[in-house]
């Protein structure tokens, strides 16, 4: 095992699930549907998962912080990861998919898709799909990677292997941490459908890839990547009612039927300001039945 430094090393991994190989319906991404489905995508997403984490352990990192960052957050089988593996679980927490990236050297996301409204990308959607049309942080329209990247910059991390859907991988990450190693897991067809190599062959890529992308860090060639301060935050919602809700926090403006702004002194606040939108909208569509 190589270790570099006197201080160990400590890698962090979001996972999410629509990014995953193979997931390709909603009756996959959650127990209330169907459990046989969903019992499949969460072997997946564990199995990519300890791929990674493993590699990750014998490049030197001693632990590995890993973000169950789908649904309920509650979906990796836990038993099936290393014992140098940290796992955070549940929700609401703080900092949502992030929580964990604190004192990390590096960030790996695994399973992560398109944000909302771009074609052939399967499950399309910025963080919570049934609330939020669009997001735009200092007039940039983020995806989930992008908004988590920039999470991970305000904590001084790097983002350095993003692995998921082709759409994703191929056209913002390349974008904007070009630096970053990039594996595609899925090729989406439609929304609903896409086309996934062998798991034998995931496994393969995702090896070389976190190799690759650990040498490179140590070389220094991977970067941090955070927005500007102060933080402008615009949230486009499915609804109106949900800006009707949005609305209500101190600070918030609306600046149309659907569209609220918020300024925020930086990334961390606006993420925070962002999860308590949805949580509220959440809270209002189960009271409401979305009227």
């Amino acid at each position: 095992m190589i270790v570099v430094g006197v201080r160990p090393l400590r890698a962090f991994i979001s996972v999410d699930m629509e990014g995953m190989p193979y997931v390709v319906l909603p009756e996959e991404l959650s127990h209330k549907r169907t459990p046989a489905l969903y019992g499949e995508a969460r072997k997946v997403m564990t199995r990519v998962t300890k791929v990674v984490a493993e590699t990750l352990h014998e490049m030197g990192f001693s632990e590995v912080v890993v973000a169950d960052s789908h649904g309920y957050m509650v979906n990796l089988i836990a038993d099936e990861l290393p014992e140098y593996v940290t796992i955070v679980r549940g929700f609401p927490r703080p900092i949502s998919m992030m929580c964990g990236v604190q004192g990390c050297n590096v960030a790996l996301f695994l399973g992560y898709h398109a944000r909302a409204g771009v074609a052939r990308a399967t499950f399309d959607h910025t963080y919570s799909g049934a609330h939020i049309y669009s997001v735009r942080i200092n007039g940039v329209e983020v995806s989930e990677y992008l908004l988590n990247t920039y999470v991970a910059g305000y904590y001084g991390v790097p983002v350095i292997l993003v692995a998921g859907d082709e759409r994703l991988v191929n056209d913002e990450v390349r974008r904007y941490t070009p630096w970053s190693e990039r594996i595609v897991l899925k090729r989406g067809l439609t929304r609903w459908s896409a086309q996934s190599p062998a798991m034998s062959r995931i496994e393969q890529m995702l090896r070389e890839g976190v190799k690759r992308a650990v040498e490179r860090w140590r070389r220094r060639l991977m970067r941090v990547l955070r927005p500007p301060a102060p933080v402008n935050l615009e949230v486009v919602f499915t609804s109106t009612l949900y800006a009707d809700i949005a609305e209500l926090l101190p600070g918030v403006q609306r600046i149309n039927g659907r569209t609220v702004t918020y300024r925020a002194p930086n990334i961390l606040d606006a993420y925070r300001v962002l999860e308590l939108m949805v949580l509220a909208c959440a809270a209002t569509r189960a009271m409401s039945g979305d009227l």
